[in-house]
């Protein structure tokens, strides 16, 4: 493991360390999409199911469980708390998450490295993550004013995102046989991976990370200035 794949779990880790920060100290999931954090549930349920069957090593299986526990929990939280439920914004939030789900689940059927049910799982999970966060940053237009928590917490997923691709450029050039062009986040257009070959992960890492390039310019805007975030509608 490199110092950027670390960088990128912590990075991971830390947003999910907010989110549940806000949630348990302040009783408040104002501004959080409960369709978002249901896409994550079905990513790691769906890129895990070897947890108890492939160990790699005690650091994976800890974040394994870290990641299945927390977005599980952010969801019961949401739906079911008696306190937290109510601050959560179900008029504002309503971006169809659903239709995302099926046309993944057709890409990682068409395009996957080895045709098993496990494998297809986890190129299911791959690309449905690339797409996961835009009932998010749907939320975050149409609230437009954004709480501290909630900014750290979009920008931190954003953050781990593009140190992934770091991660990705620094193994390409470091380690010989780095072909993993799944594993790159290809995005969901099956018409651009065809055309673009094997250089396609390249562009599809990008095309996710740049999916929080308007809030990444908002966000260093109002840090800069010392104002409150705030996203055009």
């Amino acid at each position: 493991m490199n110092i950027f794949r670390l960088a990128g779990d912590m990075t991971h880790l830390f947003s999910v360390l907010v989110l549940l920060l806000k949630i348990h100290t302040i009783k408040s999931c104002a501004g959080i999409s409960l369709k978002t954090q249901e896409l994550y549930a079905i990513v790691f349920a769906t890129r895990y199911l070897d947890i108890f069957t492939n160990h790699i090593s005690p650091y994976n299986t800890i974040m394994k469980l870290i990641f299945l526990g927390s977005s599980f929990s952010i969801v019961w939280y949401m739906r079911y708390h008696k306190i937290v439920r109510r601050s959560y914004d179900k008029d504002q939030d309503t971006f169809r998450h659903y239709i995302l789900i099926l046309p993944c689940l057709i890409l990682a059927l068409l395009i996957n490295e080895k045709f098993t049910f496990k494998e297809v799982m986890w190129t299911f999970s791959l690309y449905l993550e690339a797409v996961a966060i835009l009932p998010q940053l749907v939320l975050l237009q149409r609230t437009r004013n954004i709480d501290n928590l909630t900014g750290q917490y979009v920008f931190l997923l954003g953050a781990y995102r593009a140190l992934y691709i770091v991660n990705w450029i620094y193994r390409y050039f470091t380690e010989d046989h780095f072909v993993h062009w799944i594993s790159m986040y290809s995005s969901v257009s099956l018409h651009l991976l065809l055309q673009v070959g094997s250089h396609g992960s390249w562009i599809c890492g990008l095309v996710q990370t740049l999916l929080y390039a308007d809030f990444f310019y908002y966000y260093f805007q109002s840090w800069k200035n010392n104002m409150k975030l705030q996203l055009p509608a």
